[in-house]
């Protein structure tokens, strides 16, 4: 390794380091980890300071970050979402997405911006399962029936897009027939290897030889996991399809195999600080180094194509969260539509995937790299504003939030439970949570019932200190 790759990933980690800690001094401004890190690059890239190039080591790390930065996302999928029921205005929606951003890439093919109108549609139908998750469980909405749909929502335009991407933008740039017969080879893999761990799980012995290793130096589920990602990785590129469906789908097998937890309750954080202590941040500090800012200020459009980039994404994940509205009301659909618009994850990479394959131009990918960073810092926010803001609609009674459930993400935090403050933010929680429609035939409590309910209290705490 050169003198030169050293000191690159140095001034990385040491940007990795900085990140989480001056995303805590501006908590106030909700800038996400992420932002930090990306806009660190830039600054540190060869655009502004130049003190860091992407050389081979930084390129290899950055990769790793990549995969792994998929493959966590892929053990966030929360499968017991997936139900038909729940999935079919959200399914309506994606494919509305994918309509609305063939409209806007056909714009702005038709204006030079893109080469491939396509590849701009599947771009704008991205989701971020990764951002969006830590914003609802900080609202104690996770649980709520527009949390539910927001999540299977964003897990549809994280898993389609990457798909898609996989699908139509393969190395090879074989036909589309052969891609979806290569595609269905893999399934049929990653459906094998899916059934062959969930027989092994149930052996006895080996389930003894593991628990016996897992905490120790050997760390076997860690190094099970590893192997698992950089198997299908290396079976993605093999057979000519993108890493990242490989990456992606080796963490949904994983979730679906290790569904009891109970004797292993530190191997997903073991996973997550691997990945977001080290490889995560490399890849994200590494996009910002590659971040083309000369081309942004010197290009007169570049701006434009920021904002209208941004209005694109809003228009093809935001519009169709309007079917949601017989569910969740109107405030809910709007609240659902900005937190499904936020993407940055899979927009890095396919702008990168875009440039290697010359489906889009230096200026264009960082000009979408640029509107992915805004997305994060202004739709969750204004999602916030509309969950708490106004009172419900007629008809549409506030429903309670239940227990929140603060699982370590990529950009938020484990929360304490059980104290007397996080009492009061649940409470707080609570009056603030999102009108939805109920059964009108289901009676409702008088005022008359709340006070007999009351005075009944009251005699049976009486009775009973009398006993006593």
């Amino acid at each position: 390794m050169s003198t030169a790759g050293v000191s690159g990933l140095l001034f990385i980690s040491m940007i990795a380091l900085g990140a989480p800690v001056l995303a805590v001094g501006i908590q106030r401004a909700r800038v996400p980890e992420v932002v930090i890190e990306i806009v660190a690059g830039i600054v540190v890239g060869p655009s502004v300071l130049g003190w860091v190039k992407i050389d081979q080591p930084v390129a290899l790390v950055a990769l790793l970050g990549l995969a792994f930065l998929l493959f966590l996302a892929g053990l966030e999928v929360d499968l017991k979402v997936i139900t038909p029921s729940r999935l079919r205005a959200p399914l309506f929606g994606y494919a509305t997405s994918l309509l609305l951003g063939s409209g806007a890439g056909f714009a702005f093919h038709a204006a030079g911006w893109v080469r491939s109108p396509l590849f701009l549609a599947i771009t704008l139908s991205s989701s971020s399962l990764g951002l969006v998750a830590p914003v609802l469980a900080d609202a104690s909405q996770s649980k709520t029936l527009f949390g539910q749909l927001t999540i299977a929502g964003a897990t549809l335009g994280e898993f389609g897009a990457i798909t898609l991407l996989s699908l139509f933008f393969s190395a090879t740039r074989a036909g589309t027939i052969s891609n979806l017969v290569t595609f269905g080879i893999f399934g049929v893999a990653a459906a094998v290897v899916g059934l062959t761990l969930s027989r092994a799980d149930r052996s006895v012995r080996l389930d003894a030889l593991v628990t016996r290793l897992q905490d120790t130096t050997a760390e076997i589920r860690v190094r099970f996991a590893v192997v698992l990602l950089v198997g299908f990785v290396a079976l993605a590129a093999k057979i000519g399809l993108q890493i990242i469906l490989g990456a992606f789908l080796a963490g949904v097998i994983l979730n679906i195999v290790d569904r009891d937890a109970a004797s292993h309750p530190l191997f997903r954080t073991k996973l997550n600080a691997l990945g977001y202590g080290f490889l995560v941040p490399v890849f994200f500090v590494s996009s910002g180094v590659q971040f083309d800012l000369t081309a942004l200020t010197h290009s007169p459009s570049a701006l434009a194509r920021i904002l209208l980039f941004l209005l694109a994404l809003l228009t093809s994940r935001g519009a169709p969260a309007a079917l949601y509205v017989r569910t969740v009301g109107r405030r809910g659909a709007v609240a659902a539509g900005l937190l499904q618009a936020t993407s940055l994850p899979v927009i890095v990479t396919a702008a990168s995937i875009g440039v290697a394959i010359h489906a889009i131009r230096a200026v264009t990918a960082s000009a979408l790299v640029a509107a992915g960073l805004l997305s994060v810092l202004v739709f969750p926010a204004a999602a916030l504003a509309v969950i708490g803001a106004g009172r419900p609609e007629r008809g549409e009674p506030r429903v309670a939030a239940p227990e929140a459930d603060h699982p370590p993400t990529r950009t938020g935090r484990r929360r304490a439970t059980g104290s007397a403050s996080s009492s009061a933010d649940s409470q707080q929680a609570v009056s603030k949570s999102l009108p939805v429609r109920t059964d009108p035939s289901r009676p409702r409590r008088t005022q008359s019932h709340r006070l007999a309910m009351a005075a009944q209290s009251v005699l049976a705490t009486r009775l009973l200190q009398e006993d006593a």
